[in-house]
């Protein structure tokens, strides 16, 4: 595809631009990060999560390179990254095609694992599906060991894209939903149109793998009451309507002509999802790529940011038992884009929800198109990716917020892919944006579950402070694009030093409440050992039962009252 002059000049104002001083730095080269998606056939791929593997309290990334190796980036501590690929026992990955990847404490023994989905094998890759997904388990001394077969994943060949950890029955082992793409497909990928998988019929059942005391996953897919298939791209285990436990929104491509997003209610204790989209709204007929939720207007209730090809959708919640609104156009948010990752977060600490989305056009195709960074200014929002300084034209796919540098504010790192064609006009390589721009105070919260997941994940941390309440689901996969954020809570508190209250609901329900926190610190909190035992102190209740039934009976009669 030709581009021209005048397209380049823009490129070229927008590289002067980036040199400029801005609240993101691009630090890829200083922080030593190489790496570039590699597509099979175009299209499909790929993924980070954030993790600290090996528990040295900076955050580390797995990337996943498609055809190319995956990496094991290390955080070094001091703003670089060392990818540690090499002898980790992840090497088993260059078998495989793989798309994304998410991490949680499979099983509890302090250390994150990783979950790996892959859609073919490297060798015979014109056969789809002709692989496994990948489980890996940390082995608390900077290795990894393939527990695939072990938790008994081997049989499920598929053609799988993102994969979710949650908490959907509460008993403190991470499950995983993962998203199937195909049952077969034998044609290119890159030539995938509407009319030819559309045409295909081949639309793949999803996996809901329960956790069995982290000895292996089975899938109860049909024994939940799940029954749909799609051209599916995972899910997120979100709890959209606040009752304590994890919903599922799951986002499916093609959603006009094959099926739509699906949002999946828990009906826990019983073992059952209802299929609730049509009931709020969010059964969105689009080409649903990823899903974030933040509550931007702190009403209490979770809204989700979901990518598409063409016109993102912004559902904002309406509050309970209300069908969702699409704000894209009353919040200036209304692009035409080929979006794939978002991100929620208080990106300069005035208080508020900011929105990173990254952006890139279909492969083989790319026409280049910058990312999104769009500014909440307390009522609607300013588009300012390139003045902000996140702006790439690279062909974005899936992106993760975190700390890098353990200073309190978030960066940003975006996976992107290496083009098919020739002669694409920038470089396309992943990316790390420094944050340089925050300026108010913040709080960082991290969990420690007793019978909760160990990282907390799937369990809400609410802040209040000067009137505000900002909620943060923990991350277990699923948002952005087949990517995992940090699983620590991010706050920015502008100008406030104290924080009134930090109320954590852990998976299941159960609350804590912690007062008069100080900012600008890394909040650990454990789970206390009365919501870990899932147990009332019922003599207690039965001793003021007691009480109440002796006072009913002595009351009159000491006091005169009528028998």
């Amino acid at each position: 595809m030709r581009k021209s002059s005048f397209f380049l000049g823009l490129l070229a104002s927008g590289a002067l631009l980036g040199q400029s001083p801005t609240p993101f730095t691009d630090v890829t080269d200083s922080a030593g990060i190489q790496h570039q998606f590699r597509v099979l056939e175009g299209m499909f791929g790929g993924g980070a999560c954030v993790l600290d593997y090996n528990l040295d309290g900076f955050e580390d990334v797995y990337l996943t390179g498609g055809t190319a190796d995956d990496q094991l980036l290390r955080n070094n501590g001091d703003g670089t990254m060392t990818n540690v690929f090499e002898g980790s026992g992840l090497e088993l990955t260059r078998r495989f095609v793989t798309q994304g990847v998410s991490g949680a404490d499979v099983n509890r023994d302090g250390y994150v694992d990783l979950f790996i989905t892959t859609i073919t094998a490297r060798d015979s890759a014109r056969t789809i599906p002709r692989a496994k997904n990948l489980l890996f388990l940390n082995q608390g001394d900077g290795t990894f060991a393939d527990a695939t077969d072990e938790f008994g994943l081997g049989p499920l060949y598929s053609f799988s894209t993102g994969g979710s950890f949650g908490d959907f029955n509460a008993d403190g082992w991470p499950d995983l939903y993962v998203g199937n793409y195909f049952i077969g497909y034998e044609g290119k990928l890159s030539v995938i149109s509407d009319a030819t998988i559309v045409g295909a019929n081949q639309t793949a059942y999803d996996y809901l793998l329960r956790n069995d005391q982290g000895t292996r996953f089975t899938n109860v897919y049909e024994d939940y009451g799940l029954r749909h298939r799609g051209f599916g791209f995972g899910g997120l285990f979100t709890d959209f309507d606040n009752d304590g436990d994890q919903d599922l929104i799951v986002n499916n491509d093609f959603g006009y002509k094959a099926t739509p997003s699906y949002v999946l209610e828990n009906r826990s204790p019983r073992k059952k999802f209802n299929y609730v989209e049509e009931d709020y709204a969010l059964d969105l007929k689009i080409n649903a790529m990823g899903s974030a939720a933040g509550d931007y207007n702190q009403d209490g209730y979770l809204d989700y940011y979901v990518t598409n090809i063409r016109f993102n959708r912004f559902m904002v919640s309406q509050g309970p038992g209300k069908p969702f609104v699409n704000l894209t156009k009353e919040m200036n948010m209304h692009y035409v884009s080929i979006s794939w990752g978002a991100n929620w977060g208080d990106y300069d600490h005035d208080g508020d929800l900011d929105l990173f989305v990254s952006n890139g056009d279909l492969n083989p195709n790319c026409v280049p198109m910058a990312n999104f960074y769009f500014e909440n200014d307390g009522n609607t929002f300013r588009e300012i990716g390139k003045l902000n300084g996140v702006g790439d034209y690279g062909i974005g796919r899936g992106s993760v917020a975190f700390d890098l540098e353990n200073d309190g504010d978030l960066d940003l790192l975006v996976v992107a892919q290496e083009p098919v064609l020739p002669n694409y006009p920038v470089a396309s390589v992943t990316r790390l944006f420094r944050n340089d721009g925050a300026r108010g105070k913040w709080l960082k919260v991290a969990l420690r579950g007793l019978k909760a997941e160990k990282n907390g994940i799937g369990s809400r941390v609410t802040v209040f402070s000067q009137g505000r309440q900002m909620i943060r689901e923990i991350d277990g996969g699923g948002s952005s694009h087949l990517s995992q954020n940090s699983t620590i809570a991010h706050f920015g508190l502008g100008d406030v030093t104290t924080v009134d209250s930090v109320l954590v609901t852990w998976a299941g329900g159960k609350q804590q409440l912690l007062t008069n926190q100080p900012v600008n610190q890394l909040l650990v909190i454990e789970e206390s050992a009365r919501n870990a035992s899932g147990t009332f102190p019922w003599w207690l209740f039965l001793s003021l039962v007691g009480l109440a039934v002796l006072g009913t009976y002595w009351w009159p009669r000491s006091k005169g009252g009528k028998e």
